[in-house]
């Protein structure tokens, strides 16, 4: 499904891009995604010499729960001294952080498709325990801790 947006960006980015098929929720949880992407990932740059490719060139990208993935394998593999750097990370639209579904973006966009605010905590919910029983609780913000609230505001707020 998304073969075409990938060759467009390979080519406009001058960058190789690498689409994984990654194991989905509800059926997998987290990490099960995470854990598909973080290896097809360290497998490809362990044998870039196999496929011929410029270690310099390999960029990952995802859009929406992609998104997440592809930040989160850049994380992993910045630190990382044995594989090649990663050139870049494109994140088209990325599910970053779950701490507060109540900003100004979700509040202008509650209404707009194709994620409506509830819909992104239905599937922010499925992707890490598979259910969504405590999606109110969410949805008020009620589901973060004061200290972790004060600890992270200086990066998730309002302002």
């Amino acid at each position: 499904s998304h073969e075409r947006i990938c060759q467009y960006i390979a080519k406009e980015s001058d960058s190789l891009v690498v689409s994984v098929e990654y194991r989905l929720a509800p059926e997998h949880k987290y990490p099960a995604a995470y854990e598909d992407c973080l290896s097809a990932t360290q497998h490809f740059l362990q044998h870039l010499q196999h496929y011929g490719v410029d270690p310099a060139r390999v960029t990952v990208c995802g859009d929406s729960a992609g998104g997440n993935l592809a930040a989160a394998v850049s994380q992993t593999l910045a630190g990382s001294s044995h594989l090649p750097r990663l050139r870049a990370q494109i994140l088209i639209y990325p599910g970053l952080q779950a701490l507060d579904f109540n900003l100004p973006s979700y509040q202008q966009n509650r209404g707009v498709p194709l994620l409506f605010r509830e819909r992104a905590v239905f599937y922010s919910l499925q992707y890490v325990q598979g259910n969504t029983s405590n999606m109110e609780e969410i949805l008020e913000g009620s589901h973060i801790p004061p200290e972790m609230r004060l600890k992270y505001r200086k990066w998730v707020n309002p302002d």
